[in-house]
């Protein structure tokens, strides 16, 4: 489990041990976690990496720096990833969980507001970005592809967007409240901490082949205004393929449930 130090990846760690798994934790640096055994370096570079996939049945792969505010992201994110996956494959990882970003389309970090080609947002769309990070989860992605291809590994890329509980939804809904333009590349999405930890332990361990994009996601907004309306006023060009009442988040999760047979168990409105 790498990026184990940051929000998801100390609540996945704390969720695979409570679930009864043997649990190897990585980041940079050490961190206090419950896991089973921690082990601290740079993903970029191979020592160590021998030891951190030794023994190991699968690998979540959580690491990145998480949004296009340093000169290293791509750089980061993308070799990180391929640097773990080369060193996985020959160490007989059977199952790989690349925890990606909703930014891998192209459009939340978009510096030219780019909207999307249609909606509801597919895993098949394609890239239509203009930023550092959205190009390293996209790439990543790939990467993910590539080791799933070579060593026959099954392997699932998670599309998550905003993740948070508590007081971190509480803070994310209301900045997208004050101004609904601030979440228009992110469509409104969002996730529950607790259902993503449930997406990545569904990915780990449901039968899976080859290298599989899903987006996972909760099935409504973190708006107020209705879907429809909220397209008509930031994305207005873009043609909507099948309905969106209410606050439907227009983003397609189907794959994630008919392959995972996930379904989030949290919601807001009914809570803040």
């Amino acid at each position: 489990m790498t990026g184990a130090g940051g929000m998801l990846g100390r609540a996945v760690v704390a969720g695979l041990h409570a679930a009864g798994h043997t649990v190897r934790a990585h980041d940079l640096s050490l961190v206090d976690s419950v896991a089973d055994d921690t082990v601290a370096g740079d993903l970029r570079t191979s020592d160590g990496l021998d030891r951190l996939v030794a023994g190991v049945d699968a690998v979540v792969h959580t690491a990145a720096i998480p949004a296009p505010v340093h000169d290293d992201v791509f750089d980061n994110n993308v070799t990180s990833t391929y640097r773990l996956l080369e060193a996985a494959g020959p160490a007989g990882v059977a199952r790989i969980v690349y925890v990606s970003s909703l930014s891998a389309v192209g459009l939340a970090w978009s510096s030219r507001g780019a909207s999307p080609l249609s909606l509801p947002l597919t895993e098949d769309h394609p890239y239509v970005g203009d930023d550092p990070y959205g190009l390293s989860k996209q790439a990543g992605e790939l990467v993910t592809a590539t080791a799933s291809n070579r060593w026959g590994i099954p392997a699932a890329s998670l599309r998550f967007p905003f993740i948070g509980t508590g007081a971190r939804l509480r803070h994310h809904l209301t900045h997208v409240g004050e101004d609904l333009s601030r979440d228009r590349g992110g469509l409104w999405a969002w996730i529950d901490t607790r259902d993503a930890v449930s997406a990545v332990a569904a990915a780990l361990t449901r039968p899976l082949s080859g290298h599989t994009v899903l987006h996972v996601a909760a099935p409504d907004t973190t708006a107020a205004l209705p879907t429809q309306e909220l397209l008509a006023r930031y994305h207005p060009h873009v043609p909507v393929t099948s309905a969106l009442p209410a606050h439907t988040v227009p983003v397609a999760t189907a794959r994630g449930h008919e392959l995972l047979g996930f379904t989030p168990a949290h919601g807001w409105r009914d809570h803040v």
